[in-house]
């Protein structure tokens, strides 16, 4: 399945059932509560992402058991925020779990009964579908692995679904992660490792790099925020090339090396230092600890 982006009035109808003449008005049918469990940097990235694009703050809610980011919730987006999970949730229509992989179960087993005609969303990597269908009594589960990015609306998420989650079940998903950047999904649920490896872990690479080009900027005789300038400006820039030429990668990077010149030098140092076979065997490290984490926290 293509890269899919919601426009605005298409994700508050998914999410509202409005009509293009209604948009603008208070639905006659209230809609469905979406309860994020865990209110961290990914569920405040979806959150402000929905808000932004029309979701009623009364419309959301978020269970926090940490005191200063309730505050910090219920302060940035009006939001309610509960320190525990209780029967106030019962009629929620779409859960979001955000919260870090060894503590899912405990939270699961804890929330199950009152979500149980939920449609539930996991953000937590490596927990595997099958457990989380397990803990919480349901078929009806979507795991995700979204990105950082996110938090600026740029990010990237793969989605897999079980087979009981339904075409609107998935539309109703699709409006929620739109909000935050792209979304692709997969249907094989071991690909989320991969999806994980690439573009889950993809931001702290992309800042590797640019940290070690400022610190080579620095000690050619370039001040930290001249070298930091160019190396974000020159991982923008190839970015949106990238994205938007119709030739692949190989091909850009082929136009600027000019053989004997400047980009060949050090693509050639790169490559004498088997740098892409390093790179690709750390990606491959970060696969594996994505399956393994599924073996850890999921029985």
């Amino acid at each position: 399945m293509p890269w899919i982006f919601c426009p605005c009035q298409t994700i508050f109808t998914i999410l509202f059932g409005l009509t293009d003449n209604s948009i603008m008005s208070t639905p006659s049918k209230p809609s469905q509560t979406l309860v994020f469990i865990g209110g961290g940097n990914m569920a405040s990235a979806i959150i402000g992402g929905l808000i932004q694009q029309g979701t009623p703050a009364p419309h959301i809610r978020v269970v926090e058991p940490f005191e200063d980011a309730r505050h910090r919730l219920q302060a940035q987006f009006g939001v309610a925020v509960l320190a525990q999970a209780d029967a106030t949730l019962s009629d929620a229509g779409l859960v979001v779990w955000a919260i870090k992989p060894q503590t899912f179960k405990e939270a699961a087993l804890q929330t199950q009964d009152f979500l149980k005609n939920a449609l539930h969303l996991s953000v937590a990597a490596g927990i595997r579908s099958d457990s989380i269908a397990k803990w919480l009594a349901t078929e009806r589960v979507v795991r995700a692995m979204p990105n950082t990015p996110a938090l600026v609306g740029l990010g990237q998420t793969g989605l897999f679904a079980r087979t009981a989650v339904t075409a609107s079940d998935k539309a109703w998903i699709e409006a929620v992660v739109a909000t935050t950047g792209a979304l692709l999904w997969v249907n094989d649920e071991s690909l989320l490792d991969a999806v994980t490896a690439i573009s889950g872990s993809g931001p702290a690479y992309v800042f590797f790099f640019i940290e070690s080009m400022v610190e080579a900027g620095v000690k050619m005789g370039l001040s930290t925020e001249q070298a930091t300038q160019l190396a974000i400006g020159t991982f923008v820039g190839a970015s949106h090339l990238a994205n938007s030429a119709a030739e692949p990668p190989s091909v850009l990077r082929e136009r600027v090396t000019s053989k004997g010149g400047t980009t060949y030098a050090a693509l050639t140092s790169m490559q004498n230092s088997h740098m892409s076979a390093l790179f690709q065997t750390a990606l491959q490290a970060a696969q594996q600890r994505a399956h393994e984490l599924g073996d850890e926290f999921g029985a």
